[in-house]
């Protein structure tokens, strides 16, 4: 019988073959199945797995939690489940009472398992809502000025990305689509929650094959695969420059499509007097707009040229491009040219958040409501938005602003973390590291050794998605797919549900917390619970029937799907949640916020580094999503280290750029700025443009002091930048980074990313 697991990479068949090895094919329904999975097949027991409950020692030994900077560089004690619980009830406790629930964060950011059950973030909070609450975080790394600024100008977000236009309205009617950012397939290879069969591909090169031409907008050509499509080499972090100056020239031209400014927005007026320079002098046209972002005039003319011949454009934006300072004009400014466009809710035409951002984006499907673990209710209210851990903890009580309103930050004394990873996704690892010592606890469920486990005082060994019955349900998905245990936990692990039984046994609310259901109970009551959730329940088939294949799919939806169709079919029937019921090109409440980085309409703003400040000998870095690995996850398994040379990040720097700095295809670098540096090899390229550099992330944290290197793996936050993208969102601006660059003469030092610190068997049970 066909056992299967599902990632958030895609869904395999696993075979067993051993007492913990396996191996993963790809899914029978899947034509273009990713092998990132694959890397988890060497890893399962290898030295890099946590098997015990560990503590760190000076956290034992530290009177009265007064720590001295150990975490990240200390020694580990084994100790038994008995112990492990009771020193975490203790301490929750401790906290609890001491400082109140407020002092307990809970963020816990990351992608952790595609399993809809064993999800160890809904864990970890359904426990401490039944504690009494925690500080949570608002937002993702991933689009955070999108999630904060969007609402405000068509008054949702997260819910009109499942009904992104798909790729078949855009095969069938689009004759142009210009991706600011690219459309990369390398992202498109994963899907949060989980997918089934990879799409993205087979989409874009349909509307290819079908004459829509494509314009990729980037530093990067490999940010769009296809052959014959134009690149359109621009600085990183000036978009919004290019679209002032399209909209300048589309409004120049009176191209401008005023009907439908005039009936679906409101203050375009305001923009457009803006651009066209009324109150500060400056035109922002095609001159204007190549001083900053490279781009030639006559090319950015020529682009309105083919924008006013196309029959149907798409203005697609990538969520990378809101990972900068300032990152919330990109998707303003593109919202508002649609506008200016008036092809918002046709087919093929209009604006896309990503497309191949993930798999789900453009993927013609119906959306799976799901059900999950109850989380029940937070009684706290402190939260901070996701991007600002080293922050919060460095001050303590102090304001921060956020959407229009002042908060401070909570005093945080314990950090529990489960499914995720900080030390992948903050920026400024340096400065993170010093704050991160600064809570008297920091406790997490994790399965290998990597830097959030390093970095831990105690750490509760989890098992992975092969070592547990699961289901994957998600709503950006059509598959449903029961995830059937292939081994046996790997040593002393156990499921996150498990260890918050135990917990919530030692704290006393086990039945409350487990509602007297085991894994398999709780499994069932997912299923059937989203089954009554569906319009249409015929295509789920009943749990028996369902438990014996193992998957099936929802149906596609006879039509594509288009963004915002039901609003311009009928704007006031289907008004949107802005405070005019309308686009807000111009919004009266951002605007009432006064703030001096985010006006009340898409603006430029000079990013706080980037080429245009930098002087001859500094690059912008690009931190891109890695082709064989999501984020930091598998990064110690095989298939990660394809991407490497000598087990190291490759840096990618344009051929010019290798000859000023005299180094050579292939050979190791330092790269540095003020924040910290690290080593990687180079890649020499005419596929990047010139004084701009690119390090996938990923790679796991591995200073090294002896050589002045905070990374010696190549992991590129230690050289970006912790600061919020403006008032409004607070997001990460990680691709908003200057760099130096030099050849690198020492002997490689050994990479210890993925070897375990020292463990002591042992402890005297009076240390407990």
């Amino acid at each position: 019988m066909n056992k299967y697991t599902s990632t958030h990479w895609g869904t395999y068949e696993v075979k067993r073959y051993g007492k913990n090895r396996v191996k993963l094919y790809p899914f029978e329904d899947d034509k273009d199945p990713s092998i990132i999975g694959q890397g988890i097949e060497d890893i399962l027991d290898d030295e890099s797995r946590i098997k015990h409950p560990m503590i760190r020692k000076g956290w034992l030994n530290a009177k009265d939690k007064d720590l001295t900077g150990l975490r990240g560089d200390d020694e580990f004690v084994e100790v038994s489940w008995e112990n492990a619980f009771r020193t975490v009830a203790t301490e929750i406790q401790r906290v609890k009472n001491t400082y109140g629930n407020s002092s307990i964060y809970a963020g816990s950011y990351g992608w952790a398992s595609a399993g809809r059950f064993h999800h160890a973030q809904s864990h970890l909070k359904r426990f401490l809502n039944f504690t009494g609450g925690f500080t949570y975080s608002k937002n993702t790394y991933s689009f955070a000025a999108a999630e904060v600024l969007v609402p405000h100008v068509l008054g949702d977000f997260y819910n009109y990305l499942p009904e992104t236009t798909s790729w078949q309205s855009i095969t069938k009617n689009s004759s142009l689509v210009i991706a600011f950012g690219g459309i990369p397939l390398k992202n498109g290879q994963i899907n949060a929650g989980g997918l089934g069969a990879h799409v993205q591909k087979e989409g874009i090169n349909k509307a290819a094959m079908n004459g829509v031409k494509f314009i990729n907008v980037s530093p990067l050509r490999s940010d769009l695969h296809l052959k014959n499509s134009t690149w359109v080499k621009i600085n990183p972090n000036t978009d919004v420059a290019l679209i002032m100056a399209l909209a300048f020239h589309l409004d120049e031209a009176k191209l401008v499509n005023k009907e439908f400014l005039k009936r679906y927005t409101v203050g375009y007026q305001k923009f457009i007097d803006y651009v066209r320079g009324k109150k500060d002098g400056i035109a922002k046209n095609a001159r204007w707009a190549s001083a900053i972002t490279g781009v030639n005039e006559k090319i950015i003319r020529d682009l309105i040229l083919q924008i006013s011949d196309a029959k149907r454009t798409m203005i697609s934006v990538s969520w990378s491009l809101t990972r900068q300072d300032h990152g919330e004009q990109p998707f303003w400014a593109a919202i508002t040219f649609a506008c200016m466009l008036g092809q918002i809710g046709l087919p093929g035409g209009g604006i896309g958040f990503g497309y191949s951002a993930v798999n789900s984006m453009g993927n013609n499907f119906n959306n799976i409501r799901g059900a999950s673990v109850p989380q029940g209710t937070n009684n706290i209210k402190s939260f901070i938005p996701v991007a600002r851990i080293s922050e919060m903890l460095e001050k303590p009580n102090q304001p921060f602003e956020y959407n229009g309103s002042t908060y401070n930050y909570p005093d945080i004394k314990l950090i529990y973390w489960a499914g995720g990873n900080p030390f992948h996704h903050h920026q400024d690892l340096n400065r993170m590291i010093k704050a991160w010592q600064k809570p008297e606890t920091i406790i997490c469920n994790e399965w290998c050794w990597n830097s959030l486990a390093k970095h831990s005082d105690i750490i509760l060994p989890c098992t992975t998605a092969l070592e547990r019955n699961d289901i994957m349900i998600s709503p950006r998905d059509p598959y449903v797919v029961y995830m059937e245990k292939v081994l046996e936990p790997v040593g002393n692990s156990k499921t996150d549900f498990d260890i918050f039984c135990g917990l919530a046994k030692e704290l006393g609310f086990l039945e409350k917390y487990s509602l007297n259901k085991n894994e398999e109970e709780w499994i069932k009551w997912i299923y059937e619970e989203t089954k009554t959730r569906q319009n249409d329940q015929s295509f789920f088939p009943n749990y028996k029937n369902f438990l014996e294949k193992k998957w099936f799919k929802i149906p596609n939806p006879k039509e594509p799907k288009l963004l915002l169709n039901d609003f311009i079919k009928d704007p006031a029937a289907h008004p949107l949640k802005t405070p005019s019921g309308k686009i807000e090109i111009f919004s009266k409440n951002i605007e009432s916020f006064n703030y001096s980085d985010c006006k009340g309409h898409a603006a430029w703003f000079e990013p706080v580094e980037y080429i245009k400040k930098s002087d001859k000998r500094k690059l912008h870095l690009l931190s891109n999503q890695p082709r064989y690995k999501l984020h930091s996850q598998l990064d110690n398994g095989q298939i990660s280290q394809r991407e490497k040379l000598f087990g190291r990040s490759v840096i990618e720097i344009n051929k010019e750029d290798a000859a000023e700095r005299g180094i050579k295809n292939k050979s190791p670098v330092r790269v540095f700025n003020e924040r910290g540096s690290c080593l990687a090899f180079s890649k020499i390229s005419s596929n990047i443009i010139r004084g701009v550099t690119n390090i996938s992330t990923g790679a796991w944290l591995d200073p090294d002091p002896e050589n002045n290197l905070s990374c010696k793996h190549g992991n590129p936050n230690v050289l970006t930048l912790d600061k919020g993208t403006s008032q409004l969102a607070q997001g990460p601006i990680a691709h908003s980074c200057l760099v130096e660059i030099e050849p690198f003469y020492n002997e490689l030092p050994k990479l210890t990313a993925y070897k375990p610190p020292l463990i002591i068997n042992k402890i005297k049970k009076n240390k407990l």
